[in-house]
């Protein structure tokens, strides 16, 4: 369903469609409107910038997409990448492109950084951090990973996997915000409204 301009709450608006963000606000009781950032995702990601520069510039695009939309309030948007070594990964394109991200990612400690924006649309102030977790991830078998593949719950999910899945066979050990490798930081969301008032 398509939101006006008028009837979008002007306090809080996430540019996210990922459903997984909405939960981690809801749950911590903010009141937001949701707006699809216009934009499409990056089929790559720039090699001559680091992970942590990608994530925070990507969330900084999709904040000022949606700004040209809303009038008043402000724009909350993240982006999440997973990096190993000097290889980025986003959301995968299709299930071979998940077990090729997957099978990279397995058996290794890698990081999820997850870029945070926050864009004041009347002002145009903005904040921009980000929050790093390591990832310890075991290997699956042949038969686990092709009935994690065949089950399609790695779409949609930067690294192709999704912590918070009660079924996800990956995740041994994190060091770090377990709502960051979800797809938002709380904990870093709330120094960054913090410092925002």
């Amino acid at each position: 369903m398509s939101i006006s301009t008028a009837e979008i709450a002007r306090e809080l608006v996430l540019a996210s469609a990922s459903p997984r963000r909405a939960q981690l606000l809801r749950e911590a009781g903010y009141a937001f409107t949701v707006v699809e950032p216009p934009i499409p995702e990056p089929e790559t990601l720039p090699k001559s910038v680091t992970a942590a520069q990608a994530a925070e510039a990507l969330s900084y695009f999709k904040a000022c997409a949606v700004a040209d939309i809303v009038r008043g309030g402000w724009i909350l948007a993240a982006d999440t990448i997973v990096a190993h070594g000097d290889e980025m990964f986003g959301k995968p394109a299709d299930q071979a492109d998940a077990r090729r991200i997957l099978t990279r990612l397995m058996n290794t400690t890698h990081q999820v950084i997850t870029g945070v924006t926050l864009l004041d649309t009347a002002g145009r102030h903005r904040i921009i951090s980000h929050d790093v977790t390591r990832v310890t991830m075991r290997r699956l078998t042949s038969d686990e990973l092709d009935e994690y593949l065949a089950g399609g719950a790695w779409e949609g999910k930067a690294g192709a996997y999704g912590i918070q899945d009660h079924h996800d066979p990956f995740v041994e050990s994190i060091e770090g915000s377990f709502s960051n490798v979800v797809g938002l930081p709380m904990e870093l969301l709330c120094r960054m409204f913090a410092s925002a008032t």
